[in-house]
This record gives structure tokens, sequence and C-alpha cells, in this order.
């Protein structure tokens, strides 16, 4: 199966009224893990390295991606690669370079004007690199690092501005505040299902729904029902990788990193098959893990 496009996979779900799950990934681990799954579930799916990610490895991108991109094209299902939650024009310059099909731009901890203006811009630089956008609209709360945003944690997004902002930027698809929020490490997030389907109903892209984590199995079904097509998920994965970690290490004699990231590996592969199942409507098991 050769690499597929992030636009292709969104599109298609969202024509069926289904999502496409989107993985973070922050070391190789992650990128096997979700390959796995995404084969054992028949589904497609979507690595996504996140710009926290690539601060993490010393600000390089292309290792990851090349990776990554070695991942996809092996794989016996679609796998798209995406570059996430970019702040910098630097790094979104670098999304096609890299190997990716796709990036969200993330001005919105701007002002409503100036987020429209700076992702107006890197719309029209990535359209003419031949890449899907994704923008966020709408304040997602719980992003370490972040500055502040101009719509306060809790603020949902508005309907009529989310179709003014696609109108006026060109993007993509549109991730918007419902009722999410990122690094939830239980999932009590409850969503406002009536508000997305206004968003569906007022804007002509995909939506996506950020922090997907903490969202309980039923209301994340509810979500896609409602007209989420891209659900990002990445707490889940994290929790799964260090609870596999911490039980291995509690052998002092321990020091092949192998013990441990194979019992890791295999941890975030079970996590990311429950939510190919909650988003295919397979399983009404909660996670483990509670991610």
């Amino acid at each position: 199966m050769t690499l597929t496009g992030t636009g292709e996979l969104v599109a298609a779900a969202a024509a069926q009224r289904s999502a496409v799950g989107a993985f973070n990934v922050v070391m190789l681990e992650h990128a096997e893990a979700i390959a796995a799954a995404a084969e054992q579930a028949g589904a497609p799916v979507i690595l996504q390295v996140s710009e926290n990610a690539v601060r993490f490895h010393g600000g390089a991108v292309r290792p990851l991606a090349a990776a990554c991109r070695e991942l996809a094209e092996a794989a016996s299902v679609p796998v798209a690669l995406h570059l996430d939650h970019v702040t910098a024009p630097a790094l979104a310059g670098e999304a096609g370079p890299a190997g990716f099909g796709s990036l969200m731009f993330d001005a919105g901890a701007l002002p409503y004007g100036d987020n429209v203006r700076a992702t107006a811009a890197e719309a029209a630089r990535a359209h003419a690199a031949g890449l899907w956008i994704e923008a966020e609209l709408g304040y997602v709360g719980g992003k370490p690092d972040s500055v502040q945003s101009a719509h306060a944690p809790g603020v949902r997004t508005d309907p009529a501005e989310a179709a003014a902002f696609v109108a006026a930027t060109g993007v993509d698809a549109l991730a918007v505040a419902v009722g999410s929020s990122h690094a939830m490490l239980t999932q009590t997030a409850r969503l406002d299902l009536e508000l997305v389907e206004r968003l569906r109903a007022a804007v002509p892209v995909p939506l996506v729904l950020h922090g997907s984590s903490g969202v309980p199995d039923d209301e994340l079904r509810a979500a896609v029902a409602a007209g989420i097509a891209k659900v990002n998920v990445g707490t889940a994965l994290g929790k799964a990788m260090t609870a596999a970690i911490r039980s291995a290490l509690a052998d002092p004699e321990l020091v092949d990193p192998r013990r441990y990231l194979a019992p890791a590996r295999t941890a975030m592969t079970d996590a990311v098959a429950h939510v190919l199942a909650v988003l295919a409507g397979t399983t009404t098991q909660g996670l483990a893990t509670e991610a």
C-alpha cells in the first residue's frame, strides 16, 4: 500500500459519516504501534508529528518523518503523514520537503483577525506546495507551554465565525472547540454534540476533534455521528506506554531498553486498536488506561 494523503482519508471519512484516527508520534515505537494496530483493524490511520515532538528531537523533523514514511509505505492499509500543531512558519515550510502530505497550522492563540491573516498565508503556501491544511478556531485547552489563547478555555467555536474563518483562510479542515481538552488523563470530557451538528451544517470543510483521549467512548462515537471526521489521539498512547515501562522497570536489574520498550509498544498498539474499534463502532469497553 502506498503512502496516502491525509485529505483523501479525511474526505472519505466525512463522506461516509465516519472518522479517521490521527495518532501522535513521538518516537519510532509510537509509529510502529500505530501502524500495527491499523493493520490488525484493517483501518486507515494518520501518523502525526507535532511541533512539540520535533522540538523533543532537537528541532530536526526529517529523521522521524523518514521513519514514518517507511512504515507508511510498507503498511497493508492506507497511512498518511501529518505535521501537527505547527506555530512556526519555518517549520510549516518544512512539511512538504520532509515528506508530509498535510499540516495543521495553529494560530489559535492569536486574536481572531491575526489568526485569519496568519492562517490564510500558510494555507496559500501549503496549497501551492500541494499540501492539505487544517487550522483551529476556538481554544482547545490543556496544551503545555502554550501562550494563552484569545479564546479563553471553556469558550466554544461559534458556527458563524467558523464559516467566516474557513471562507477567509481557505483551509481544508477545521479543528473545533466543543468540550474536549488536550492532555486529559481520564475520559471525563463532555462534548457539546448539538454544537458539533451546528458546526457541520455551517462549515463546508471536515471537522476535527483534538484532545480525544479525554472523551468517553460513547461520546466519541456520538461526535463522529454528529459530524467529526478526524479524531486526534495522543495522551492515550503516552499513558499506555508509560504504564508499561513503569511496570517493566520494577525489575532493578533491567537495563536493556528493548525489554521495556517492547511491552510499551504493545500497550500502545492495544490503545490504538481500541480507539479504532470505537470509531468503527465495534466495541463498548473503555480503555484500561482510561486514556
